[in-house]
């Protein structure tokens, strides 16, 4: 099935939250793919919209993309722990539209802006946690990489230097003092290490989500053992990453192309 120049809205489950926007190349299959997850402070406001360029710009690449919406804090079901849930099981959907749609399911990465960079490292390590975890989600496939733009890897860090950050006691349903047991499961630089090869893209003039909590966080990936990699972009604030338009473009394409090719 072609889908060049335009998108297939695919369900994963129930909710009208729960769906992807998936395009593809316009050359043969199988095809890459990259799952896209769209930011916006985990708030219910903000949508998969404003990803649909970067996505466009990728599927022009050769690399398919499945965009995901999912319920966020002020939708039914959205936040603890329906927000985590529905990231797991958009990813996992994969397997069922690979035949269909001919996907690769040997070349899949997961690519986060924002607070969807903050859900895509929480579905890596998810596939870590104990089997009789509620966020315990192993995938049937392996991903290549996670690839986190501008993202909030520390949500107790957060807390501390963010900007509006008490949307995080919404998504999480509490304080850290309050929910010591959730933030562990909540937030990615507690659940290192998660054992995927981790590419960490971050303007070092971000006003939103400060550079330094990815430099925090890198360096304990690295001590924990993962594979990681920061790519600092100087001057570059949180937006300019994910615009194609942008002079930064051709650095983030680089290694969002390099994480599907690197074994």
């Amino acid at each position: 099935m072609k889908l060049a120049n335009s998108s297939a809205r695919l369900s994963y489950g129930p909710d009208p939250n729960q769906f992807g926007r998936l395009r593809l190349p316009p050359t043969p299959g199988p095809h890459p793919v990259a799952i896209v997850i769209h930011g916006g402070m985990w708030h219910a406001m903000y949508g998969l919209d404003y990803m649909d360029k970067l996505s466009q710009s990728l599927t022009a690449t050769g690399i398919a993309t499945l965009n995901i919406e999912y319920r966020r804090v002020g939708n039914a079901g959205g936040g603890w722990p329906g927000t985590f849930l529905d990231v797991s099981a958009a990813i996992a959907h994969l397997t069922a539209l690979s035949s269909t749609y001919l996907l690769d399911l040997g070349h899949v990465i997961v690519i986060g802006h924002s607070s969807g960079g903050h859900l895509a490292l929480c579905a890596a390590g998810h596939q870590n946690l104990p089997a009789d975890h509620p966020f315990y989600a192993p995938l049937p496939f392996s991903l290549r990489a996670v690839v986190a733009i501008s993202p909030v890897t520390d949500l107790r860090r957060a807390l501390e230097i963010m900007p509006d950050s008490d949307i995080i006691a919404q998504l999480v349903g509490g304080t850290p003092e309050q929910m010591p047991a959730r933030f562990a499961a909540a937030s990615p630089i507690e659940l290192l290490p998660l054992r995927v090869r981790q590419i960490i893209i971050h303007g070092t003039g971000d006003d939103l989500v400060p550079f330094q909590m990815s430099a925090e966080y890198h360096a304990a990936a690295l001590a924990a053992g993962d594979s990681a990699v920061l790519v600092p972009l100087p001057r570059s604030g949180h937006f300019e990453p994910i615009d194609p338009q942008a002079d930064v473009w051709p650095q983030v394409i680089g290694n969002i192309q390099s994480a599907l090719l690197t074994q």
